[in-house]
């Protein structure tokens, strides 16, 4: 008799069939990765300078901004690259479609 989880895990499958990728397919979705994690400890390294002058001349209000800024900008680059994969994968998925 199989488990719940096993029924579950069936049923999930005849859905939306798990994708394997190639080892190409992986590496591109890798360098998106590496891409936006530089763009964002670029970003981080800019604005944590700008959070420590503004800490020191003691504008506390800016400080308080910059790290909005700062989070909210991360929080961008961060979608911005889960779109950009998920562009990617649509493209793979329609020439996937395409050949059968």
């Amino acid at each position: 008799m199989k488990s719940a989880y096993e029924l579950a895990m069936e049923r999930l499958q005849k859905n939306s069939p798990s994708v394997t990728l190639t080892a190409e397919q992986k590496a591109e979705l890798g360098e998106i990765d590496s891409s936006f994690q530089a763009k964002i400890a670029e970003r981080k390294i800019f604005l944590t300078d700008q959070i420590r002058k503004a800490a020191a001349a003691g504008k506390f209000d800016d400080v308080e901004s910059l790290e909005k800024q700062l989070t909210a900008d991360v929080l961008r680059f961060q979608e911005d690259c889960e779109q950009k994969k998920e562009k990617l994968r649509a493209g793979w998925r329609v020439r996937v479609s395409r050949k059968n």
